[in-house]
């Protein structure tokens, strides 16, 4: 039976019968809102609208079968179509177009290269190198692809010419192009406008877009309107071509790289991060390292069907979860009916207005844009707020390719800055220890008369190794008593490395040289064992190592009866 087990795809074991009906009508609900948003996805990637389609369809069924996240809908995706149209527009292929066949064909080579980066991302269990894309860098990254999509299609809902460019050279084109307003397609946009915002207020579960894009393309073909106004014409559809994309050599792939490194790094973030946050809320543990192979699998599967990049998307996810859907099972439902889409009703949506879908698009564009976020980061911790704020202007100065190769460049300084320069905190003690207060370590403080205890929130480690020392030093010289104990609180600290060692071995020289003992508290057996073989503990009283803060001021405190304050 276990064998039998094991044949089962992870998202699909233990699978309750009772669920059927709910996953069912959950992936046509799904169904509803995927379709008008994976075709505005098209428009911001520059692909045939059928393109977006597609992606909901293969790629899908494939993460479905091998990923193991139950609830995580995959297929286009804002952000990763933003970074692939503007990547294929920085490739500097000469008479390479948005919207033509070769087009098409880079964004397929595209998709296959990151699905092999997600591979090799499995192979050598490199999934944690999503996590050095921080939340505030995110937040940063997706608000200026927010802002890039949404400029993009203001010309469509107001029926002008567009421009291509950087964000304020596209907003000056719309303004010179005001006495041009298509007033039909922007009574089209402003009306589905009000439509998706109204219903979001006041009947968040109404499936709103495919309502209005069925009403749209009904007023069109009824009252003859296609002539007058830009619709999207005969989509092409039918099943997806199998086959690798259209005059792509191999010369070709490193150039598709470039692009396909940095849609990886935004999907193993996206993807880990919206599979670990709902299956928290279940109870179940997120595989990540196995999600990677499904999303390895629908990259290239999308790569040999005619269309481009997939991802995680949290905002379908957080449907379906809404939705009450349970397993992969809504999301097959939701390629199934996606399919039939494509193959019979094709012709059906040829009279949708432009207008209509850069609307949906322009909707979802402002969602990315996280106001609440912001807020948060301001509020609570400002240096984070700057990150981001900085990632998102990145994003719109210099392209959101480029903005997303400097986000995870901030998000590593980041972490090297933290490291560099942690908090550092004199802990104040009272009760034997057993009450503390942490105060920043600034010259001239000290824990009782006599007593130092320095905690440092990071590990030791070349970079930070001589600012440490000059921190206790700077201490133990200002401390308003003669200092008798400098206990150095390790609790946070868990490595220390050769250098650091050099440098902790002539900071002890340099305590013991004023008549004071370097001591060691909260030591695991993992730090000791590692200070033990660099020669560290040699220059230590072995009584000097305590396992808890606690313990060495009570130690403290016998040694030296009259340093405990009177009460």
């Amino acid at each position: 039976m276990t064998g039998v087990t094991s044949l089962v795809p992870p998202a699909f074991r233990g699978y309750q019968p009772a669920w059927l009906r709910r996953d069912l009508l959950a992936g046509v609900t799904l169904a509803a809102v995927a379709i008008p948003e994976c075709m505005g996805y098209s428009s911001i990637a520059h692909v045939p609208i059928v393109a977006g389609l597609y992606t909901i369809i293969l790629p899908t069924i494939l993460f479905a079968l091998l990923g193991a996240s139950r609830l995580m809908v995959v297929g286009a995706d804002s952000a990763t179509a933003a970074l692939l149209a503007s990547g294929i527009a920085g490739l500097g292929v000469a008479g390479l177009q948005p919207d033509s066949p070769e087009w098409l064909a880079w964004a397929g080579l595209i998709a296959l290269v990151t699905g092999g980066f997600l591979f090799v991302a499995r192979m050598l269990r490199l999934g944690f190198l999503g996590d050095f894309l921080s939340t505030a860098v995110l937040v940063g990254f997706l608000a200026g692809t927010g802002i890039s999509v949404l400029t993009g299609q203001i010309p469509g809902m107001l029926g002008i010419e567009g421009s291509d460019g950087r964000v304020w050279e596209r907003w000056a084109k719309v303004l010179g192009e005001l006495d041009t307003i298509d007033w039909a397609a922007a009574a089209f946009a402003g009306t589905a406008l009000v439509a998706l915002i109204g219903a979001r207020r006041y009947a968040p579960r109404l499936p709103i877009a495919i309502i209005v894009v069925v009403a749209s393309i009904v007023l069109v073909s009824v009252f003859g309107w296609s002539d007058d106004l830009p619709v999207v014409g005969a989509l092409h559809g039918g099943l997806p071509q199998i086959g690798l994309p259209d005059g792509m050599v191999w010369s070709d792939i490193g150039k598709a790289a470039t692009v396909a490194l940095g849609c990886s790094i935004v999907i193993l973030a996206q993807s880990a991060a919206t599979a670990r946050s709902f299956a928290q809320r279940h109870g179940d543990t997120a595989d990540v390292n196995r999600d990677i192979v499904g999303l390895s699998a629908a990259n290239i599967i999308a790569g040999l069907s005619s269309t481009f990049v997939v991802n995680g998307s949290p905002t379908k996810t957080q449907l379906l979860d809404e939705q009450r859907g349970r397993t992969q099972v809504a999301n097959l439902t939701m390629a199934g009916v996606t399919l039939i889409v494509v193959v019979f009703l094709d012709q059906a949506l040829a009279n949708l207005p432009h207008a209509v879908l850069s609307a949906i698009v322009a909707l979802v564009a402002v969602n990315l844009i996280d106001v609440h976020a912001f807020r948060r980061m301001w509020q609570i911790r400002k240096p984070e707020f700057a990150i981001a704020v900085f990632s998102a202007v990145v994003v719109l100065v210099f392209g959101v390719q480029n903005g997303i190769l400097t986000a995870m460049a901030v998000s590593l300084l980041e972490i090297v800055r933290r490291q560099y320069s942690p908090e550092r905190f004199v802990v104040g003690v009272g009760d034997h220890g057993r009450q503390r207060r942490y105060q920043p370590a600034t010259p001239g403080q000290q824990s009782l008369p006599g007593l130092i205890v320095f905690r440092y929130d990071a590990d030791l480690f070349y970079a930070n190794a001589s600012r440490f020392a000059d921190d206790v030093m700077n201490l133990v010289r200002a401390a308003p008593d003669p200092v008798r104990w400098l206990v150095l609180d390790c609790t946070i600290i868990s490595d220390v490395d050769y250098s650091a060692s050099t440098m902790l071995a002539d900071l002890i020289t340099f305590v013991h040289s004023r008549d004071a003992h370097f001591v060691l508290a909260g030591v695991d057996p993992e730090l000791q064992g590692t200070l033990l073989s660099e020669g560290v503990l040699a220059d230590l009283n072995p009584d000097h190592v305590f396992p808890t803060v606690g313990a060495a001021v009570r130690a403290y405190e016998n040694a030296f009866p009259g340093s405990v304050p009177k009460s």
